[in-house]
């Protein structure tokens, strides 16, 4: 929900702050005041294109901001839910649908926190150079500014609304009033699932010479990997090894040596000489022995550790005597060795990294065989994959033509209280079928349906395309109906959005602006509507209404020019808009006319 617009420098609006109302919010004024200016400046906070030469004069940059509460928690607990994406049912905020990717999500991968609940969406224009969006204080993308006010705000104006004319747009908004979102999901997963197995039979079928030699060479290097049959840190163990029996002369040597001086008895169980354990022990009871004062005692405790010692390494040193001779295996040893450091050498460095490699080749062998058999198994395996997608697309399809026919018939009702009597819309869901010319038909990444809205302008007329049969207020009715209508659909469970219409009362007056003011006010229930209107029939149902005016230049200060100012009116101020906007003056008549309006611009129950 938008809770503050803020303006300066941008046309001839030097500095305007709006605070719309949570639910119906009307923008008046005389025709060529610059109400346009404002919906400039939600375009441009919703990533629009920049006009420089829209700064006002003797301005250096134009600004806008616009301070959105965002439902933090929600988007948590969404997140917390579906774990990664929405299974592709977002759409723009051109069509207004609920299934639009949650903007707090959106910010949350680009590293910006809601401040207290609210995204700041800002846009500087400089009279020269590059325009810059802010969103909470930190420089982004302008792409990033149209992914976040995709799920805020939807603007309903001549040119904007168009857009919906497109058949993606209409299937977006379809999908999301049809509340389609675990269909959609189950197919796109059958659909990636049959793309990928498509990917790879193309592969297997078109490879080359090169590929064939590559897997010949794959397959002769496993071979060879697994008749050596290598263990990660093998030759460094065997080297040791044999490092041992090269040198078990000097080893023998050493170690009886070192055995003899620290316990002869370990070498000759007859020899006499006491070895240096006997000897350290000795010392330790002689400095126990003493009973004069000092640490003597402290002193034997630290000889018998050192002792204790000791005989770990007289222990260790007497194992490695007793160890088997291992001569007759060197020739083998040497053998081993050789015949490792040959696949080391090759797919080194380690042999762990020969082994990964050799793992690695397996699954890089399978995708280049392209032995009959193998390519036999993958069309068994694309033709289950394919029956499967086809069983989605079927789901999908019937979901949607329900959808359709119950969104049609709503539309059509609403459109007949709308000075549209005749109207109608039609939503025609058609199922592909037959053979086409890709291996997919009649599937899509968006199932097996082309959408098309039909609409009607009167009894009579021909049925058209949407966009090409309607006038810009016939088309804003018409998206008023639809978002009225997804609106009723939803209520409860819809995430609040802003909807701007624009040019909605085109050719609307009497009862039918009443009407129109109505329903405008209905939808406001569920969501927060910001309508630009001429009509009092209209600006009465709101429950803010701003006025735009166009001040003269000031007499010192030509260089200033026209200065539009935006005033919200309340009490008798509202009053007398309204009755302006009724007659075109303040008389007891239309202050009265004005008044009774008012009152009566409510909604009952």
């Amino acid at each position: 929900m938008l809770e503050e617009l803020e303006i300066r420098d941008l046309g001839p609006i030097r500095h305007a702050l709006l605070t719309p109302a949570s639910g119906m919010t009307a923008i008046t004024g005389e025709t060529g005041a610059g109400k346009s200016m404002l919906l400039s400046a939600i375009k441009l906070i919703s990533g629009g294109s920049a006009d420089s030469g829209r700064v006002s004069a003797d301005a250096k940059a134009a600004w806008a901001q616009g301070v959105f509460a965002v439902d933090d928690d929600a988007a948590s607990a969404q997140g917390a839910s579906d774990g990664n994406d929405d299974g592709g049912t977002s759409s723009s905020g051109e069509t207004g649908t609920s299934s639009i990717s949650d903007p707090v999500h959106i910010a949350r991968n680009a590293g910006i926190e809601p401040d207290d609940g609210e995204l700041f969406l800002s846009r500087t224009v400089p009279v020269s150079g590059r325009s810059r969006a802010v969103v909470n204080g930190r420089s982004v993308p302008r792409a990033m500014l149209g992914e976040l006010a995709g799920g805020l705000v939807t603007i309903h104006g001549q040119a904007d609304q168009l857009r919906i004319a497109a058949p993606t747009r209409q299937r977006e908004f379809l999908d999301a009033v049809a509340g389609d979102e675990r269909e959609l999901i189950d197919y796109r997963r059958a659909w990636d699932a049959l793309r990928a197995i498509d990917d790879r039979l193309e592969r297997v079928r078109n490879q080359e010479a090169s590929a064939r030699q590559q897997a010949d060479y794959l397959r002769e290097s496993i071979d060879r990997i697994n008749r050596v049959d290598p263990q990660a840190g093998e030759d460094d163990d065997l080297k040791a090894k044999r490092s041992r029996i090269e040198n078990a002369a000097d080893i023998a040597q050493g170690v009886s040596a070192a055995l003899a001086a620290l316990d002869a008895s370990q070498v000759d169980v007859d020899a006499d000489a006491e070895g240096a354990s006997e000897l350290i022990n000795r010392a330790a009871q002689s400095l126990r022995a003493i009973r004069a004062d000092g640490d003597f005692s402290g002193l034997a405790d630290r000889l018998e550790s050192i002792n204790t010692d000791l005989s770990d390494v007289v222990y260790s040193l007497s194992r490695e005597l007793d160890a088997p001779d291992d001569m007759d295996d060197l020739d083998e040893l040497n053998a081993r060795i050789h015949e490792l450091g040959e696949l080391t050498r090759r797919w080194g460095p380690t042999l762990a990294d020969v082994i990964a490699w050799r793992d690695k080749a397996v699954f890089d062998l399978e995708d280049l065989d392209a032995s009959p058999e193998k390519v036999a198994e993958l069309e068994r395996d694309r033709e289950r994959l394919f029956r499967e997608a086809v069983a989605a697309a079927d789901r999908l399809s019937d979901a949607r033509a329900s959808a359709a026919a119950s969104l049609a018939a709503t539309v059509t009702d609403e459109l007949s209280s709308l000075a549209m009597d005749g109207a109608a819309l039609r939503i025609r869901v058609t199922k592909r079928t037959g053979a086409g010319k890709t291996p997919t038909w009649p599937l899509d990444a968006n199932g097996a349906d082309d959408i098309a809205f039909l609409f009607t302008p009167y009894e009579g007329a021909p049925e058209l395309p949407m966009g090409k049969s309607a006038s810009g207020g016939e088309l804003s009715r018409l998206m008023l109906a639809l978002e009225l209508s997804a609106a009723d659909r939803h209520a409860g469970s819809r995430t609040p959005m802003t909807f701007i219409f624009d040019e909605v009362d085109a050719g609307v007056g009497g009862k039918t602006a009443v009407e129109l003011g109505r329903r405008l006010a209905r939808l406001a229930r569920t969501a927060q509507v910001i309508v630009v209107t001429h009509l009092a029939q209209v600006a009465s149902w709101a429950d803010a209404q701003f006025v735009v005016t166009k001040e003269p230049p000031d007499a010192d200060d030509d260089a200033v020019g026209v200065v539009t100012t935006v005033e919200q009116v309340r009490g008798d101020a509202r009053v007398r808009e309204i009755a302006r906007m009724l007659s075109g003056s303040e008389s007891e008549a239309s202050l009265d006319h004005a008044r009774e309006l008012l009152s009566d611009s409510r909604l009952k129950g």
